[in-house]
């Protein structure tokens, strides 16, 4: 059997009526389908980390990390919603399928940096103009445009059931960590908050920006449109090393679980009251399907398993 340690790296993510779980070497995807049953996807998932060693540097990791989730989420995303069409649907889905990947990235790219770069740039230049404190307005607009964005979707009834999905993921992960049985009835007992979550992480993203932020001289002697693009240019061009030293970062303070971490991860804590919603017994029973089909692969193959792969929760 695979080492509790090997075992323990397990992350997610909730989908449309369903759950996705990520090991070293497997992911699941568990979906109840219209008919009420849970179906399972679970394939084996090879880590860039694992081909090209030089990715498990210190930032690179997170880096490499966090666009493997991005691929691999869409993935079980688009997996999730055919499981809800009828047969004749699924198969003009899967003829539109490139397509709808492309171009649901190319918007998503663009409304995030339009929402999240663009616009609390603009709006900081009504109040100040230049140094530290420019960039730490910027930064606390950014965070309260992401918190009423996440508040505004989460009143959304279904985004309400995919953050469901997000707490009966959290449960089930903390059941396999403490080592419980993995029933619903375990995994019911646990917090819907984990210290190891991707919201935590973006909140992180979005403080560490406004130091990098402000390290970075842009002169004043400039015309102002060169100002203007530099600094939109910057934070557009910097996010996956800002993203690559945040990940570092969660990892450091899930590894060293102290009075000071825990001070650090709380307000990611406090976001995941946006993010994840108490899950019903059926929610919790498909988030553990899937958590139980990549432990069994990774049980089945533990002498090949690789240890040093990263997973983001």
């Amino acid at each position: 059997m695979a080492d509790d340690k090997k075992l323990r790296k397990i992350g997610g993510q909730a989908v449309i009526e369903g759950v996705m779980m990520r090991s070293p070497r497997y992911y699941a995807v568990a979906v109840r389908n219209p008919q009420g049953e849970i179906v399972v996807k679970c394939e084996p998932v090879s880590s860039w980390t694992v081909k090209y060693t030089f990715l498990k540097k210190f930032l690179l990791r997170g880096i490499t990390v966090l666009v493997e989730s991005l691929v691999l989420g869409i993935k079980a995303l688009n997996y999730s919603a055919d499981m809800q069409l009828a047969e004749p649907d699924k198969e003009q889905k899967t003829q539109n399928n490139t397509w709808l990947w492309f171009s649901t990235v190319a918007f998503a790219m663009v409304f995030g940096v339009g929402l999240f770069v663009v616009l609390p740039y603009w709006l900081t230049t009504w109040v100040v103009h230049y140094g530290f404190v420019f960039n730490l307005v910027d930064g606390i607009i950014r965070i309260m445009i992401f918190v009423l964005y996440i508040y505004l979707i989460s009143t959304m009834k279904d985004i309400r059931r995919i953050f469901q999905y997000h707490g009966a993921e959290h449960k089930a992960v903390f059941a396999q960590e403490a080592g419980d049985e993995l029933t619903v009835e375990n995994a019911r007992k646990y917090s819907p908050l984990h210290p190891r979550c991707g919201t935590a992480f973006l909140l992180v993203v979005m403080v560490v920006a406004i130091i990098v932020f402000s390290i970075i001289p842009i002169s004043k002697e400039w015309p102002k449109l060169y100002q203007t693009l530099a600094k939109i240019g910057i934070r557009v061009v910097f996010i996956p090393l800002i993203a690559g030293f945040s990940y570092e970062i969660i990892k450091w303070a899930d590894r060293k679980r102290n009075a000071f971490t825990n001070l650090l991860i709380a307000p990611g804590l406090w976001l995941q009251n946006l993010t994840t919603k108490e899950p019903d017994d059926k929610q919790i029973e498909v988030a553990l399907a899937a958590l139980k089909a990549v432990l069994q692969k990774e049980t089945e193959s533990a002498d090949e398993a690789d240890d040093s792969v990263e997973v983001v929760p």
